[in-house]
């Protein structure tokens, strides 16, 4: 099986954009340090404030490890959801294709 492709997306507060950022900044960090997790944040073009995380994993097996989160990704996914509209986020899953 190929690689797997996990997306996050949400819409952040306007004034809440600053605080997002510093977060994102240590989001970042703590994946690249933790777990060396292929993870970037994308702004939508054309819809501020709309933003996309996305996770990249060699196989499906790393991407089912996703759900054994440590105790400070679920802090950081705490303190995402008081900076969201609404609180909704949509998933999507991709497979890449062998």
């Amino acid at each position: 099986m190929g690689k797997v492709m996990f997306t996050i997306s949400y819409e952040i507060n306007p004034e809440k954009r600053d605080e997002f950022l510093a977060l994102t900044a240590r989001m970042k960090q703590h994946l690249a340090q933790k777990n060396g997790k292929e993870y970037s944040i994308y702004e939508h073009k054309g819809k501020k404030n709309n933003f996309s995380e996305v996770f990249v994993f060699k196989s499906m097996e790393e991407y089912d490890q996703l759900e054994d989160q440590d105790e400070q990704m679920g802090q950081f996914i705490q303190e995402l959801e008081t900076l969201m509209v609404n609180g909704k986020m949509k998933y999507i899953t991709l497979v890449e294709l062998e």
